[in-house]
């Protein structure tokens, strides 16, 4: 990929997103739903898009919540909603649309008492707790983010009783109705007025911030921070937390400096991504220049995305983390710190994650449960106790309490930040120096991604490719012993394919949204054999399109 002059410096006015001109195109705009782009259309991660490209708009806002509305309906879910948002410009809007359709629908709604922004996982952990012990009037929940996409992005998901991300057959229930709604010109949405929606006897006011932060300690050992006489930090990024770090500091009363407390929805205190776009992704060296250059201040340092469902961590010792190193640490200090967890949790990871988690699950003992690309293929093991912990390599991660109940079902930043922080106390070594152990034990893998160019008729042909339709015996010099196009152990397809070896493998998968797939690849022999890999790769897929 090529790397933009601007990446890694501060973001440029040039470049700052127009906000006056964003919140007028969300209600002047309206898409044309024989448009495909500007469609509703929900992905891993809900529905997003821009009011400028007539993918974020008022009318998809209605849509999607009428179907919610009615989705709740069919499926006997009547007890209240958790409503939250992000820090993003079109949040904001969105949140007054889909309250204006949940109160016009008497649905009962609990919106942040201080009128501020609500985390992902935060969302998460309410409705659980609301749910324990029921089995009717469940909870659910919808989280106004696009996650760590850049200002002039919006986004808006869905989170059933379960309290995570909700499966395709929901979403695409609710995608199709809503679609069936923007068709017909919204005829069949109800809504009322913001100002009467919001002082409507079903909207009501949750203490959010007290609830989550005052249930912290069941999950993270405070005691061990507190007597290690750490320096920490955080860079909540400008995001939902950003209120929730100075709290959870006091609370606890751990050392922790919280580098900056802005909220800007341009965004403009960011350094630019890789790309020469605004993109608050805490994984990102770019995006993260700022931390990383104060990490000689703190002895571990984090930050997290705009709805802090993901954490990106800066070690003293080493910088950055990279998002696989830092989910192989903490999945081999959990489960040695963790003795009230069942013996029978297992590790949970995504298809694309590093070959080193497999490695320290085997040093564990502990079974591996690998899974497509989603964090809602965790929900169900981390409810039931059967998943310890579930991570995707895009830094995005939760875990049980130390009792070995539920926490979230949604990615937590918040609990993988502190975590770093309680490993450090505990061990007396960062995670950057734990992960160099535990590669002097497991071997040192080289990982990337790339992404490559793809028709969207060689799309078509990599998401039903079959194990037959591979001919070779051999991936860079070593014998393939495995090829999958469903994850392990289940018949859930991983929407292409992984190839794998004894010292390496790939895995590809076509994009939804740009005509690329993304090639993930990976090798415990050195950056000259992941070359290799890479190449030899892209060879197999390309006679593989060839021969359809």
């Amino acid at each position: 990929m090529t790397i933009s002059p601007l990446a890694g410096k501060p973001a440029p006015e040039s470049i700052l997103a127009n906000i006056p001109r964003l919140m007028t195109e969300y209600y002047a705009l309206e898409p044309d739903p024989a448009i495909a782009v500007q469609r509703v259309a929900f992905g891993t991660s809900g529905h997003r898009g821009t009011s400028s490209g007539r993918s974020f708009n008022e009318e998809h806002i209605l849509a999607i919540t009428q179907a919610i509305c009615l989705y709740r309906q069919r499926n006997g879910i009547d007890g209240p909603l958790f409503l939250g948002i992000d820090t993003h410009a079109l949040s904001e809007s969105a949140f007054a649309s889909a309250l204006e359709v949940l109160a016009a629908n008497d649905v009962e709604v609990m919106i942040d008492d201080r009128d501020g922004y609500t985390p992902t996982p935060v969302v998460s952990h309410a409705i659980l707790s609301y749910n324990l012990g029921k089995t009717q009037g469940l909870a659910d929940g919808i989280v106004v983010t696009p996650s760590h996409n850049p200002p002039e992005d919006g986004g808006f998901k869905y989170d059933p009783p379960t309290a995570g991300p909700a499966d395709a057959s929901i979403t695409g229930w609710i995608q199709d109705k809503a679609n069936e709604f923007l068709m017909d010109g919204l005829k069949g949405i109800d809504r009322i007025p913001f100002a009467n929606a919001k002082s409507a006897a079903t909207t009501h006011r949750h203490n959010y911030m007290d609830a989550y932060i005052g249930d912290l300690a069941t999950v993270i050992d405070f005691d061990a921070i507190r007597g290690a006489n750490l320096k920490l930090g955080v860079d909540p990024l400008g995001g939902a937390g950003v209120r929730y770090w100075p709290m959870i500091a006091e609370r606890y009363r751990i050392p922790l400096t919280i580098v900056s407390d802005v909220v800007d929805a341009t965004f403009r205190f960011m350094t630019v991504d890789w790309d020469g776009k605004i993109r608050m992704d805490c994984s990102s060296p770019y995006a993260m220049e700022r931390l990383i250059g104060l990490k000689d201040r703190f002895d571990v340092a984090w930050a997290c995305d705009p709805d802090h469902d993901r954490h990106g961590i800066v070690a003293k010792s080493s910088g950055l983390l990279n998002p696989n190193h830092y989910l192989a640490v903490a999945i081999s200090y959990l489960f040695t710190h963790r003795p009230q967890w069942p013996a029978t949790a297992a590790v949970g990871k995504t298809v694309v994650s590093s070959s080193m988690i497999d490695r320290v699950a085997a040093r564990l003992g502990r079974t591996l449960k690998e899974v497509p690309v989603g964090f809602k293929w965790f929900v169900d093991g981390l409810v039931n106790g059967s998943l310890g912990f579930g991570g995707e390599e895009s830094a995005g991660a939760s875990f049980l309490r130390r009792d070995g109940s539920v926490w979230t079902t949604d990615k937590d930043g918040i609990i993988m930040g502190l975590l770093a922080a309680e490993m450090t106390a505990v061990t007396g070594k960062d995670p950057g120096e734990l992960y160099r152990d535990l590669t002097r034990e497991l071997g040192d893998p080289v990982y990337e991604r790339i992404d490559a160019p793809a028709t969207p008729e060689q799309k078509k042909v990599l998401a039903r490719l079959s194990a037959r339709d591979i001919k070779e015996s051999e991936l860079a010099g070593e014998k393939i012993v495995s090829i999958l196009t469903t994850a392990p152990g289940t018949t859930n397809s991983i929407g292409g394919l992984k190839v794998v070896t004894g010292n390496g493998w790939f895995a590809a998968r076509p994009s939804g949204t740009e005509d690329i797939y993304k090639l993930y690849a990976e090798s415990f022999l050195g950056a000259d054999h992941l070359k290799r890999i890479q190449a030899e790769a892209q060879g197999i897929l390309q006679r593989a399109f060839g021969r359809e």
